[in-house]
């Protein structure tokens, strides 16, 4: 009987792994949005039957518009979005900001949290770097990347002569989700006005998101990171006088589970380095 339970055991350990790596490879919703009743189709008729008239003459219904992800997330949860943009747009130093968003109320994981995750590092450093949520070692302490993946994330920076106090680093999502669950559309759009503001405040020469749920939210890319990483883009606020350049990379808890991919995320880390070297020649 206990062979039985191991076996099972380790087949959904299996499942669940495979799951959470679609999920970061960016495979983050289903194929189909509503349910497809079988039993309804096979009751369907074989035989061709001719429509009804009206039905012949009626238009097809329209497709319904392709919508990105920073504005999804804005129509689920409007009211929330709003306030938040408000608190986060009279915030003028990031101090301002992080009590802006303890008196923030439109994000249900702020129920569950134990802390607000602000920020960590270097307010003044040039590079700023962007997770997804915190864990449940980054909820406990009120600080990001602090556990396995973040002393992963740690290693990573000093291959390319980086470190806590010469990057800034926070996540789009300031309050860690249940169960280290990814956020949903709704609680992206709750945060987005905050992590806005936030890479206005801070002003970084290089912006690197760390994962698949930043890149799309930040964005607005319906890519997975697979096809995402390692190239780089121009992000914009309307609170900011000129783009940053934008890389997106893998989150070191994907590289724990898929260690094949450090390769990867190594060329990530020589073309950020190569981008701070281009930087520095340049003043």
């Amino acid at each position: 009987m206990s062979s039985d339970s191991d076996s099972f055991q380790r087949s959904s350990d299996t499942f669940r792994d495979l799951l959470r790596w679609q999920v970061d490879a960016g495979a983050d919703e289903a194929i189909g949005e509503v349910a497809i009743n079988r039993y309804a189709i096979a009751a369907v008729p074989t035989s061709p039957q001719p429509p009804p008239p009206e039905s012949r003459a009626a238009p097809a219904a329209p497709r319904p518009a392709v919508v990105t992800a920073p504005e999804a997330a804005r129509r689920t949860a409007p009211a929330e979005a709003d306030d938040g943009r408000g608190l986060a747009a009279s915030a003028r130093t990031l101090d301002e900001l992080e009590k802006a968003l303890n008196a923030f109320k439109g994000c249900a994981l702020k129920e569950t949290a134990t802390n607000t995750v602000f920020g960590d590092g270097n307010p003044e450093a040039r590079i700023m770097l962007v997770g997804e949520a915190p864990g449940a070692d980054e909820d406990r302490l009120g600080r990001p990347f602090v556990g396995v993946s973040g002393q992963l994330l740690d290693r990573m920076l000093a291959c390319i002569q980086l470190d806590r106090q010469s990057v800034y680093i926070t996540n789009v999502v300031y309050w860690r989700p249940p169960g280290n669950r990814k956020p949903t559309a709704a609680e992206l759009s709750a945060c987005l006005p905050f992590i806005e503001r936030h890479i206005e405040l801070v002003s970084p020469e290089i912006l690197v998101l760390v994962g698949g749920t930043p890149t799309s939210a930040l964005l607005a890319r319906k890519e997975g990171i697979m096809k995402l990483r390692g190239r780089w883009f121009q992000y914009q606020s309307p609170g900011m006088p000129h783009p940053i350049p934008t890389i997106p990379t893998y989150h070191p808890a994907f590289l724990l589970r898929q260690a094949s991919q450090k390769r990867m995320a190594w060329r990530d880390l020589l073309a950020i380095r190569e981008k701070i070297d281009g930087l520095d020649a340049q003043t």
